[in-house]
């Protein structure tokens, strides 16, 4: 397939809260890659985790929007507005949505670990090129996954996707940061009433430009 606009990474996540780690991540992706912006996508629920503890969503959005600050960082809870729960049927609709608009799936290899048991992670892979993480501590898991077997035939440097024009999938780039161990876990243990302290009015989205509430279906323009 071949696509012409912003080249826009995507990175998904329940941001529980954001912190500086999910900022360096994505500023690197996008030096890596050649990306013009990167969207958080900030879920109403992960599929594969627990809800337990999970904080109301325009808190989590508040967090993800401080810490994007001044960075071409876009925070948006428009999975939200598609009424899409699984990541496919996100990227599916977001392609529908902005088909001008180049996107890059960014995630963790702790992700790719276990990609296989994501809903059609083939086609997934198929829709658009995915840029995998390095994380200690789960390298090893990443690259003897039944998902790292069938993509490698597809890997290619970064240097690659960013000079690359046709853009095409499946394509895997493996990127390696310095080790950053700032984690959404350990700011939870460390202030339990942090989601309090960012109530306020209902923050807008910034691609759908809505205003997010914590109860489905009441986004207002």
């Amino acid at each position: 397939m071949t696509r012409r606009g912003p080249l826009t990474g995507l990175l998904g996540g329940s941001f529980n809260p954001a912190h500086g780690g999910h900022r360096r991540i994505s500023l690197l992706a996008m030096e890596a890659l050649g990306l013009d912006e990167v969207w958080w996508l900030v879920s109403p629920g992960n599929p594969l985790k627990s809800n337990k503890g999970m904080a109301p969503l325009p808190a989590r959005v508040r967090s993800a929007r401080a810490q994007a600050r001044r960075a071409p960082i876009r925070v948006t809870a428009i999975e939200r507005e598609l009424g899409t729960r699984f990541t496919i049927d996100t990227l599916r609709a977001l392609t529908r949505r902005f088909p001008k608009r180049r996107f890059v799936w960014l995630m963790g290899s702790d992700n790719l670990a276990q990609f296989d048991r994501w809903k059609d992670w083939r086609a997934i892979a198929r829709t658009m090129p995915i840029a995998v993480i390095a994380r200690p501590g789960y390298d090893g898991k990443a690259l003897a996954s039944p998902a790292m077997a069938w993509l490698r035939r597809y890997r290619l440097p970064a240097s690659g996707l960013k000079n690359r024009k046709e853009w095409s999938a499946p394509a895997l780039i493996v990127l390696r940061f310095d080790p950053d161990p700032r984690s959404a876990t350990q700011l939870r243990q460390s202030d339990s009433d942090w989601a309090k302290k960012l109530s306020g009015p209902k923050p807008r989205d910034a691609v759908t430009h809505s205003l997010i509430s914590d109860h489905p279906g009441t986004a207002a323009a």
